[in-house]
């Protein structure tokens, strides 16, 4: 049976993935991706479908008194020469039948096998006569041209159309649109082929779009290939290609050999040449063999400047993965053929690049076999469904065909086959090249689907341009004859010679110059000193940040002298009173100190060597040595954080070992910094001619600390009588390992558990070595209880450190990066990182401490918007904390309140500036405290001028007149009962005036901004004031027509009066409000006896009780001046001390505004905040 002869073709697609960062767009392909489902949008109705084309015959039923029979009819040629011939197609069909046989058990299928010929004119014949018979369905055939003369007929064969399943259909004009109703001209049409050239040609714009092809040589052979794909195969698939990129401006050269009649010589180079770098063939596979052989004979693959892109519908290599190797030719041409499909790619339906399977085929081109069985198998499945809901005899051919698309069937060998809603097969191509092995492997492969490059991976494959730099003769390039290459490399070795030999000289001198430069050296008159006096003073000037930090610390961690280099707090050095004589080796070593930059040393600034002020400056860390941290308990570090402090120490360890420094040679925990982020810093390194003459350590041999110091000190180097000054590096390592073990254990350095050894005696048992000590070196005790389950490791890296064989210790690089693989985390550990999260765990009162800095902080945080939210409006202030800006706004109708106090300046004049501050914090707590019951906004104060708003920024309709008129009656009543603490029998005299009228209100300016009002409305009503008498409200006219809507106010005619700027105006008088008058206003004001309601409690203000009015709650601008935090004179409220530029040039008369200048002298058109104290005011 031949199904049992067809290889399996299960191929798993690749994942998506495209290597280099390569990108394929498909936005230039000729034709949109096709969906494969929901095809039923796309079709017109169901009745234009399926309309009949021609009479019905009475044969076309499926049914009639003896069953049902289902007419096939197979078109294919009886040549067998052809893969796809009529008797294989036949046969595949029938097994199919028997196979599917299960899922139609009351249907019998009929076939009528014809000879087509690959001739139209004969498979039109024979589909004609066939149409007596009534053919239900058509399965063929192998030649394009024979599928397009029955393809256009199908649609009135049968019953309503006869579905045309064929392999074939390889040219564009089968895959462009024409799947939308029976006009079309191959409705019938399903393309169920594994392969398409339309899909080659996408396949290749994809990729020449990638890399920017234009330029094309065709070469192929028109009718090879046919086979598979019948006469002209190759000519239809240039075509095809040709057509693809029709769109765009490519230039290509055509090659059809046999109509040029030239050799594959003649062709490469006339043809190919010098002029195109992109080959595009096809024909049989050993024409393709020949090509290659001769292209590498003219050294076209030398240069890697061209390539040739083939199009094979089936592996018909000897060699399926070897395409180049023919048994039956010589070695000789076998590698030249290898050789030259070194610069071949070729396409292949994807099924086809199995090569193992491939070559097990009973015959090549198989497959094709398997598409025929497959479309037998999705028109039984078809006819299943359909009849599922529908009668047999009822189906026409229209509905056969339309329910096909778009939809998934179960192939020959369990995979899922795809039709999208075009008809046609989705399949996947893949694109072959040759590895350095000659091997073949897949490096990209093109879902025809969704029209996308799904895997990209071309390892070291060179795509060229399309145009030969050189060419495959070199005729593009210049040549040079033996001695002038001779020559041009001689001068250019003596010129990088030269270069080398000037940048060793300029490296040198610069070098010197910058030894010389001494921008180490300090200028002792420079260093600003800061006594312990000063520092206590220190907080009041310190940002908040660095205060934590002090607090935090603790003035108890301040042990060095410390003061101010250029703005640069520092610790300072003494050094011995000596004077010091410079050489060149010392200089060197300054610099190199200098310059030495890690996070984990400090930074040296520089000396002073000037006698007897020497003194070294080196970077300050407030919080003590490592020593101290360890022995502190306030201290509770967890294992993160001691990790943490060992990885500093390597890390600036390591990076001093492989600086000019070399070696440390005192590193013990005293010396190891602890700055105000809890990095660790390693300090006192290099430098030894200056301190080697350093006498400030105990040199007493009886005291405790002189034998101390010596217990990180490597045994080697107590032994040797002379120790280098700077120490060596296995002895840092000694050193490195005794601070891990007081990290770990907090006992102390050289902590040993079953005994109590004096460091005069662990001294003399370490310099001893073994013998002293039982056969075993002493070293500290590690135990268990005081490290985590790392203990083993952590232990046996500590004793390699302190091993007794210097040569056994491993270096900083090593520990470096074992520390790292222990530490909790996969990257350095670093305590700047975790200091938020580990603070919570140190001691009970750091913790504390800390949590009171973030409360203090947050209520800071809160009062100084407080502040802002009294300064600006609430929903502007909020836009500026957010960074946005915020838009004028226009308002039609809102009242302004203006009132100021009658012979202030002579007030002000008999008191003292502190007696006037009073008395404007008494006077405007009182006004601000009524203020906040009557829906208004307080603009601004200037002396003691006083402006409220009603309207803006919340419009309240007409509701403003009432709010404000009742607003300034119950301020005239309060102003009565005032005194003033320092002249409590004076009284004050408040002056009222009133507008209403339309405004514009926004935010002015960017660093300090303010909250203005802008228009005509703000002058009058700053006019009304002005014209206004003591102890009464002054009212426009526009305002009274407001409240008389209200009713409930009692308003006095004053008359005409001249007002400047406006000439005459009739005004009026506000004598008071009478609850019993009934309520006239419209439904934009609040009822009559309605007190607009306001939050039971205020808005929290720095306030106090005036002992003189306790009734009222006075803002106490001192406090606010101090709670926001001002710094200088210049950003201090208005009333303080006003110095505003923006106003200036508004009022060049006079530039300090008081109540009388504003009143008799100048004319404000714009009434602003003043200058902010907060950055942001109203």
């Amino acid at each position: 049976m031949l199904l049992k002869v067809t290889m399996v073709f299960l191929l798993s697609l690749p994942s998506a993935s495209l290597s280099e960062n390569h990108t394929f767009n498909n936005t230039g392909l000729k034709y949109p991706i096709w969906p494969i489902d929901n095809c039923t949008s796309m079709f017109a109705t169901s009745s234009e479908t399926c309309k009949k084309v021609t009479q019905e015959k009475t044969s076309c039923h499926i049914c009639n008194d003896t069953g049902c029979t289902i007419h096939v009819a197979v078109l294919f040629p009886e040549d067998s020469e052809y893969i796809l011939n009529l008797n294989r197609a036949e046969t595949t069909l029938r097994e199919a039948v028997d196979d599917v046989k299960h899922l139609v058990p009351n249907i019998d299928f009929e076939f009528r096998a014809m000879n087509d010929g690959c001739l139209s004119e004969i498979a039109l014949g024979q589909i004609i006569d066939a149409n007596e018979w009534c053919p239900h369905v058509i399965f063929g055939h192998t030649c394009d041209y024979t599928l397009a003369s029955v393809g256009r007929i199908a649609k009135i064969l049968g019953k309503s159309g006869a579905p045309l399943l064929s392999p074939s259909g390889f040219t564009y004009d089968f895959t462009s649109i024409k799947k939308v109703s029976m006009e079309d001209e191959f409705y019938h049409l399903f393309n169920i082929g594994s392969a398409g050239y339309a899909s080659f040609a996408e396949f290749l714009h994809l990729i020449a779009d990638s890399y920017g092809w234009k330029r094309f040589a065709l070469m192929y052979l028109r009718n090879e290939l046919s086979e598979i794909a019948g006469d002209q195969a190759c000519h239809l698939l240039q075509s095809t290609l040709i057509l693809e990129f029709s769109a765009s401006e490519i230039d290509y050269q055509s090659g059809d050999v046999e109509l040029l009649n030239i050799t594959y010589d003649a062709l490469l180079k006339e043809k190919v040449g010098v002029n195109y770098g992109i080959v595009l063939t096809c024909a049989s596979h050993m024409n393709i063999r020949n090509l290659a052989i001769q292209a590498a004979k003219l050294g076209m693959m030398d240069q890697g400047e061209y390539l040739f892109l083939n199009f094979a519908l089936y592996n018909n290599a000897h060699e399926p993965d070897k395409p180049w190797y023919d048994p039956n030719d010589t070695e000789e041409n076998n590698t030249l053929a290898k050789k030259g499909f070194s610069s071949i790619l070729t396409f292949y339906p994807y099924r086809e690049t199995d090569f193992d399977k491939v070559k097990t085929q009973s015959f090549r081109g198989s497959f094709y076999l398997d598409d025929i069985y497959n479309s037998m198998l999705m028109y039984v499945q078809a006819i299943e469904n359909l009849t599922s809901n529908a009668s047999v005899d009822s189906l026409r051919g229209c509905d056969i065909t339309r329910y096909m698309m778009g939809k998934s069937y179960q192939g020959l060998y369990d995979e899922e086959i795809l039709i999208n809603c075009n008809a046609q097969k989705v399949v996947n191509y893949a694109l072959v090249a040759q590895d350095e092995n000659g091997i073949s492997k897949v490096i990209g492969v093109y879902s025809a689907g969704n029209k996308t490059v799904i895997k990209w991976d071309p390892g070291n494959i060179t795509f060229p341009p399309d145009v030969p730099e050189c060419g495959y003769d070199l005729s593009k390039c210049p040549t040079y004859d033996k001695v002038n290459i001779l020559f041009i490399s001689l001068i250019s070795v003596i010129c990088v010679g030269l270069l080398i030999v000037a940048t060793v000289i300029y490296r040198h001198y610069k070098l010197k110059a910058e030894i010389y430069s001494r921008a180490w050296k300090v200028n002792y008159d420079e260093i600003a000193f800061l006594s312990k006096e000063r520092r206590s003073s220190i907080h009041s000037i310190m940002p908040l940040k660095e205060m934590d930090e002090m607090s935090l610390a603790g003035d108890s961690q301040l042990f060095a002298q410390i003061g101010y280099y250029k703005s640069i707090r520092v610790a300072i050095k003494k050094l011995p009173d000596i004077k010091v004589n410079l050489n060149h080796k010392q200089l060197y070593e300054l610099k190199v100190m200098k310059d030495l930059s890690n996070d984990n040393l400090v930074k040296f600034y520089g000396a002073c060597i000037d006698s007897p002020n020497n003194c070294l400056l080196i970077e300050y860390c407030p919080r003590g040595s490592l020593q101290d941290i360890l022995e502190n308990p306030q201290y509770n570090l967890d294992w993160a954080f001691r990790m943490s402090l060992i990885m500093d120490v390597a890390r600036g360890m390591n990076y001093l070992h492989d600086s000019d420094v070399k070696s440390h040679g005192a590193l013990k925990s005293s010396n190891c910094l602890v700055d105000s982020r809890f990095v660790l810093k390693i300090c006192d390194f290099g430098l030894q001619f200056l301190r080697g003459n350093d006498k400030t350590e105990d040199s007493d041999e009886n005291t405790y600390q002189y034998w101390r110091r010596f217990l990180w000190t490597a045994p080697e180097l107590l032994r040797d009588k002379n120790p280098p000054p700077a120490g060596t590096q296995k002895g840092d390592v000694y050193s490195f390992a005794i601070i891990m073990e007081e990290i770990i254990m907090r006992e102390g350095a050289f902590y040993l558990k079953d005994s109590i050894l004096e460091p005069k005696e662990i001294i003399d048992i370490v310099r001893k070595g073994a013998d002293a000590n039982d056969g075993v070196p002493l070293r500290p005790t590690i135990s268990s209880e005081n490290v985590n389950e790392q203990v083993d490791e952590i232990t046996s890296l500590i004793e390699k450190c302190w091993s007794e064989d210097p040569h056994e210790r491993p270096d900083f690089s090593t520990l470096k990066a074992k520390l790292r693989q222990l530490s909790r985390k996969e990257n350095d550990m670093n305590l700047l990182d975790n200091l938020l999260t580990r603070m919570e765990q140190y001691a009970n009162n750091l913790e504390a401490l800390v949590q009171d800095r973030t409360k203090d902080y947050l209520e800071e945080k809160r009062k100084c918007e407080e502040v802002l939210y009294q300064l600006l409006p609430k929903s502007v202030a909020q836009q500026l904390i957010m960074g946005e800006s915020v838009t004028a706004e226009a308002f039609d109708s809102v009242t302004i309140y203006f009132s100021d106090i009658v012979g202030f300046t002579a007030l002000s004049a008999e008191s003292t500036p502190l007696q006037v501050v009073d008395l404007l914090n008494d006077l405007y707590g009182l006004f601000d405290s009524r203020v906040e019951h009557y829906e208004v906004y307080k603009v601004e104060t200037i002396g003691d001028a006083y402006m409220v708003v009603s309207g803006l920024p919340e419009r309240n309709g007409l509701k403003h007149a009432f709010e404000i008129s009742r607003l300034a009656l119950d301020l005239l009543g309060a102003i009565k009962q005032f005194k003033i603490r320092h002249r409590p029998e004076s009284p004050l005299l408040l002056r009222i005036g009133l507008h209403s009228g339309p405004v514009v209100a926004g935010v002015v300016g960017h660093k300090m901004p303010r909250y203005c009002l802008f228009g005509d409305t703000v002058n009058t009503a700053s006019r009304m004031e002005q014209n206004g008498l003591p102890l009464k409200i002054h009212i426009s006219e526009a305002t009274k027509k407001i409240l008389d809507k209200v009713g409930r106010f009692d308003v006095e005619l004053r008359g005409e009066i001249e007002m400047k700027g406006k000439g005459k105006v009739v005004t009026y008088w506000l004598k008071g409000e009478n609850p019993n008058n009934l309520y006239l206003g419209d439904d934009c004001l609040s009822p009559v006896g309605v007190v607009p309601q306001r939050p039971s409690t205020p808005r929290p203000r720095s306030s106090y009780q005036d002992p003189q009015n306790p009734h009222t709650k006075v803002v106490d601008l001192r406090r606010v001046i101090d709670e926001v935090g001002f710094v200088n004179e210049t950003s201090r409220p208005a009333i303080m001390n006003h110095k505003d530029n923006e106003r200036d040039q508004q009022v060049p008369e006079n530039p300090n505004i008081s109540a009388k200048n504003r009143r008799d002298e100048t004319e404000v058109p714009l009434l602003s905040i003043t200058e902010p104290p907060f950055g942001a005011n109203a």
